[in-house]
């Protein structure tokens, strides 16, 4: 029997910067939270959320408080949403092809302006599911290079605990395998919001919305090895007969995710003669309690048919940490005329801002260094948001469209790995008191991951976001 090693902890070989695939803590974890959802306002998804100087419905909630003020009328609204994502990803010489959907009940509002003798004071509450974290990955093709995942972890007990390598942790398994796997992701992030609004002046209007935040994230990786070539034949342990005639490794990580949060966003708003308005909006830093199961288990199978398998409690663990994302400021302007409509939105966000802190099952020095990752390679983006609306002369039909931009947040990334959206809408207004609108969005972009170590086993894939979404509205 073997003799016992001495455990290193995953945490570090998980630890990982610029990959789309699961690890524990990277990078990527601050960035699920960091970066902004899409909201769930069929009118701003239609004009491609260029709404900071707009938001004069419900939407206020996520685009610009202030805009509350302009609401004379108790307002009640609801939204259903639609979403899939379809990946295509090439790996060495093949591609595969995966999507995943969800429909969800994305929204519920309330507005309720207060009687004043002049100007306006109005209260929001609402729930908005205002991102989701669904993706999709699968892969499968031979790596004819020198290198694989069990040589990768040889600084761990994993391959040892298969049965994979010799009492001192070599392995006689020298790449030459084909490689397979799938990621499939969950999940969502929800905000109740507490809004106000008031005009100060003519036309001026300030406002504040105060988000509690909850929600959570599962993702599942699947990734095999197999020597369909027979090239190791020979005992991948020395003195065990079991272990000839290597077939297949398996590493399965589920990762799972609770947290709860909060966070602020201050406006105003500038109207001129209902014809003009600007905008601007300070997104203060939000605060995420990250409560995580990581969980790895995993198998080697040998061509006399012995399985080994190890024990999921000596590699999983359960630990909490706290993720800070950045501030966000926007900007922007809208002119109406003879029934058309124009705006346009740009937002800063400087990604290096975000951080881990008060780890618990963690190190500070290990924490420490996800940091200065994120220091070294983030950086500051722009983000540009386009859209119209008309109402067709003699009807109570407005159509939409938009077009808008999410910049990756990684240093020297190229332009194709930004997030591009193009947009369109309907909307309908009924009795003067109940208006329906509906958007869809589509969305494309590329990016890529590492199943391990850098640039030796690497998924390039080709992104789509598909969305739909109903909103049904009642002012009275």
């Amino acid at each position: 029997m073997k003799t016992l090693q001495i455990k290193i902890s995953l945490l570090l070989i998980f630890f990982f910067i610029n990959s789309n695939n699961l690890f524990s803590q990277n990078i990527n974890d601050a960035l699920r939270l960091g970066e902004s959802g899409l909201g769930s306002n069929a009118r701003a998804l239609g004009m491609g959320n260029s709404y900071t100087a707009l938001s004069d419905d419900n939407a206020a909630a996520f685009f610009n408080p202030a805009g509350f003020g302009l609401i004379n009328k108790i307002e009640v609204s609801g939204a259903f949403n639609y979403s899939k994502i379809t990946n295509d990803v090439s790996f060495f010489n093949s591609t595969s092809a995966s999507s995943n959907s969800e429909t969800e009940l994305s929204k519920f509002s309330l507005v309720l302006p207060i009687p004043t003798f002049r100007g306006s004071l109005v209260f929001g509450l609402s729930f908005n599911k205002v991102k989701n974290f669904n993706s999709t990955l699968n892969f499968d093709s031979f790596n004819p290079n020198s290198n694989s995942l069990i040589q990768s972890l040889l600084n761990t007990d994993i391959p040892f605990d298969l049965y994979l390598t010799d009492p001192n942790n070599n392995t006689i398994i020298n790449g030459k395998l084909n490689q397979s796997g799938s990621i499939l992701s969950s999940g969502s992030l929800d905000n109740y919001t507490i809004s106000g609004a008031i005009e100060i002046s003519p036309g001026l209007f300030v406002g504040l919305n105060l988000n509690l935040a909850d929600g959570n994230f599962q993702s599942n990786n699947d990734f095999y090895e197999d020597d369909f070539k027979g090239l190791y034949q020979g005992e991948l342990s020395p003195g065990e007969a079991d272990t000839r005639d290597f077939q297949s490794f398996h590493l399965n990580r589920l990762l799972n995710w609770n947290f709860t949060g909060w966070d602020a966003k201050a406006g105003f708003l500038y109207q001129i003669e209902d014809k003009v308005r600007f905008g601007a909006t300070v997104q203060f830093p939000k605060f995420y309690k990250i409560e995580e199961d990581f969980l790895v288990s995993g198998e080697s199978q040998f061509g006399s048919g012995i399985t080994f398998e190890l024990d999921p409690t000596k590699f999983s663990d359960r630990v909490k940490y706290d993720i800070q994302t950045p501030f966000e400021f926007s900007a922007g302007g809208s002119v109406s005329i003879n029934g058309l409509i124009l705006s346009s939105d740009i937002t800063f966000i400087d990604f290096t801002q975000m951080e881990f802190d008060n780890p618990e099952g963690l190190s500070q020095q290990y924490i420490a260094d996800i940091n200065k990752n994120i220091k070294s390679s983030l950086r500051n983006v722009l983000n540009y948001n386009f859209g119209l609306e008309y109402i067709i002369p003699g009807t109570n039909v407005r159509v939409r469209g938009g077009y808008f931009t999410k910049s990756s947040a990684y240093d020297n990334d190229p332009t194709d790995f930004d997030k591009k959206f193009a947009s369109a809408g309907v909307g309908f207004l009924l009795n003067k008191s109940v208006s329906i609108d509906a958007a869809y969005i589509h969305g494309w972009w590329k990016t890529f991951g590492d199943n391990y170590d850098v640039n030796v086993s690497r998924t390039f894939q080709d992104l789509k976001l598909d969305q739909v979404v109903l909103n049904i509205a009642y002012r009275f």
